[in-house]
């Protein structure tokens, strides 16, 4: 074995949150090694944010062409070549790829090594026939898709996130096991580039968001063509002659669907495994690893972050992560994890965007102290010259009329979202948000509409029209 390499910072695994710390921490004089045994940039540049919407921009852009006589431009139907999308993927990978290059990182004074870590004790790994002794360590491993235990699955091939972007064709009939926000995204994109799509959901589409925000895209997977079983369960996988096959019941009713290819997007799970957490000391479980709100494990020295901790699995939440770790690892700082404005989107058309209570839980939460404001992108003028008026902006108020959380289901919902946001980070009331003036026309002020809506039935009650009468008659 390679003598023991000291360092300040030791960082396992260079996906968005391990990148984070490792820019930091060096930028900042830190001696830092980061230890990654894959791809650099991790799950989120190789297989998921930047595939996806890549994918999904190439899905806009079909129908977009589909749809262009609406605005009375004509047009022939949209010529799919999916060699040539499986390049524009990858292509945007290259192109985001040096700023998560092993040589942008040396070049900032960190020390790189590509192998798998493996915990010795508690201040020590080793990687590459290397030890590599800390001051602190940052676990940031991420997470990886779940197989779920379905009978046969495990005998068929099928595809996750890590390789449907790798297809240069199109499937004759994709079948996705899953509905959550993976599921979603790739089951209506793969719809519009003139793939037939059934997707199995265990139970309704889009579980964790607003179940009228879900509705709207609901409408549109139907009206894509999307074949959406809800409240279904996969009891079987097998080989079929031209593909897979999958076995359903819904209600005591079975059912065989026949496909191609076989999408796999039922959950992720923390990538643990081959760390020997246990040589460090280090709580876990099937969650992920066990963190205090400083996000220290239960060694000390060593903190964890982003999918491989139990909580919001978002490439953002591994960057914020970061700057708490930052905070607490290098200035000795007791900083802390603030999660309740965590915003979200799934990048479906329309898109959904949501951040802080849904209004189910805060009604939990406060009863009847909750209130709702809510404002139909019918009745914005950007939405309707569009010609996309489809979704809604939802408020969720507490006591005071203060903002609990929003969700909006609609055309850019997901630009639209840093505003309300910023509202329950900074604790603001409503009024905050009804007064702002904002320019026309844009979709932003749906939002300001609802938030106006909360002084409607005050402004206009009887008694401000007795009051504004008397006030004429006066003055």
């Amino acid at each position: 074995m390679k003598e023991a390499l000291e360092t300040d910072l030791c960082i396992i695994g260079a996906g968005s949150g391990g990148l984070s710390v490792a820019a930091g921490a060096a930028q900042m004089g830190a001696r830092v090694v980061l230890v990654e045994k894959g791809r650099m940039g991790g799950d989120c540049l190789n297989f998921g944010c930047v595939p996806s919407k890549s994918l999904i921009a190439a899905a806009l852009a079909a129908e977009t062409i589909r749809t262009s006589g609406r605005y009375g431009v004509g047009g022939q139907p949209p010529q799919i070549d999916f060699g040539k999308i499986h390049d524009h993927v990858h292509g945007v990978i290259a192109a985001i790829a040096p700023n998560d290059s092993v040589e942008r990182f040396e070049g900032m004074g960190a020390t790189v090594i590509r192998a798998a870590a493996r915990f010795t004790g508690s201040g020590e790994i080793e990687a590459d026939g290397r030890r590599i002794r800390a001051r602190r360590f940052v676990i940031a491993t991420g997470s990886s898709p779940v197989i779920p235990p379905i009978p046969g699955l495990v005998d068929v091939p099928y595809l996750t996130n890590e390789s449907i972007f790798d297809l240069r064709e199109a499937p004759r009939h994709l079948i996705v096991i899953g509905g959550g926000p993976v599921g979603a995204e790739m089951a209506q994109a793969h719809r519009r580039l003139g793939v037939p799509v059934t997707q199995i959901c265990r139970g309704r589409l889009l579980p964790r968001d607003d179940a009228d925000a879900v509705e709207v895209v609901r409408r549109r997977f139907v009206a894509d063509g999307v074949v959406l079983l809800e409240d279904t369960e996969a009891t079987l996988v097998e080989a079929d002659a031209d593909g897979i096959a999958v076995r359903t019941e819904r209600d005591g009713r079975g059912t065989r669907i026949e496909g191609s290819h076989l999408l796999v997007a039922a959950g992720r799970r923390a990538n643990v495994d081959g760390l020997d957490l246990d040589a460090a000391g280090i709580d876990y479980a099937p969650s992920g690893i066990v963190v205090d709100r400083r996000l220290r494990t239960s060694n000390k020295r060593i903190y964890a972050i982003g999918d491989v901790i139990d909580g919001y699995r978002f490439t953002h939440m591994a960057g914020y992560h970061a700057g708490i770790v930052i905070r607490n690892a290098l200035f000795m700082l007791p900083a802390k994890v603030d999660d309740s404005a965590v915003p979200w989107v799934t990048y479906t058309d329309p898109e959904l965007a949501h951040v802080g209570l849904r209004e189910a839980e805060a009604r939990r939460r406060y009863g009847h102290r909750v209130s709702t404001l809510d404002w139909p992108f019918a009745e914005n003028d950007r939405a309707q010259t569009e010609r996309e008026t489809e979704g809604f902006v939802k408020v969720v108020l507490g006591r005071g009329g203060r903002v609990l959380g929003a969700s909006i289901v609609g055309a850019g919902a997901g630009e639209q979202l840093g505003l309300w946001s910023l509202a329950i980070a900074q604790r603001l009331k409503i009024g905050a948000i009804a007064g702002l003036i904002l320019p026309y026309p844009t979709r932003s002020e749906a939002g300001k509409r609802a938030a106006g809506a909360y002084y409607t039935p005050k402004l206009f009650s009887a008694r401000t029209r007795a009051l504004v009468r008397l006030l004429q008659r006066v003055f």
